[in-house]
C-alpha cells in the first residue's frame, strides 16, 4: 500500500528524532499499527523506543527486538505495545507465528522492516520512513498515513499537511 505523504520532518540530531518519537507517543492508541522503515542505524529503533518510553516510562528498558522479534510492553492507556522488528523474518508465514492478528486489532504495534511483511498489515497504519541525510547525525523522517493520520499529526509534530 503506499499512502499519501502527510509530512517531511528533517532532524538535525538524535535528540530531535527522539522527541519526534515522543510528540508521536501522544496520538496513538490501541490497534494503531506505526511502521519504521529505513537501512540499518537508520533510527527505528531510536524512534521506537521513545515512545515506548514515554507510554511505559522513561525508566523502561528498551532493547532492540532483532533478536527475540517482538518484546511486549504494558502501558496504562493502551494495554500493550508490541515492538516488532521483522529484519530476521525468512518467510512471511512467520509473522503468523509471532501472534500479530491479535495484537493488531487491540494493541499499539510498532513494526521495524515493516516490508518483509507483504500485505499483511492494515491499510490504516501509519508509516515512517527515516532516510539517512548527507550529514552522519541528520536523519530526513517521511511519515505517511490516510487522512485521520494527517488530522492527528496537525499541531502535534508541528507541521503543516501538504
Amino acid at each position: 500500500m503506499t499512502c499519501p505523504v502527510v509530512a517531511s520532518i528533517h532532524s538535525l540530531c538524535e535528540s530531535q528524532t527522539e522527541d519526534l518519537g515522543r510528540r508521536l507517543s501522544a496520538l496513538v492508541r490501541a490497534g494503531d499499527t506505526v511502521t519504521l522503515s529505513g537501512d540499518l542505524g537508520a533510527g527505528k529503533t531510536t524512534f521506537a523506543r521513545a515512545m515506548i518510553q514515554t507510554l511505559c516510562g522513561v525508566e523502561q528498558e528498551v532493547p532492540s527486538p532483532t533478536f527475540t522479534l517482538v518484546q511486549v510492553y504494558e502501558a496504562e492507556d493502551l494495554l500493550e505495545i508490541w515492538h516488532v522488528d521483522l529484519y530476521r523474518l525468512d518467510d512471511r508465514e512467520e509473522i503468523y507465528e509471532l501472534g500479530l492478528n491479535d495484537a493488531l486489532e487491540c494493541a499499539l504495534v510498532l513494526i521495524e522492516w515493516p516490508e518483509r511483511a507483504g500485505e499483511y498489515l492494515t491499510s490504516k497504519r501509519l508509516e515512517i520512513e527515516i532516510r539517512f541525510c548527507d550529514k552522519p547525525e541528520e536523519r530526513s523522517l517521511e511519515f505517511k498515513g490516510g487522512s485521520e493520520w494527517a488530522r492527528r499529526l496537525v499541531g502535534y509534530l508541528e507541521v503543516e499537511t501538504r
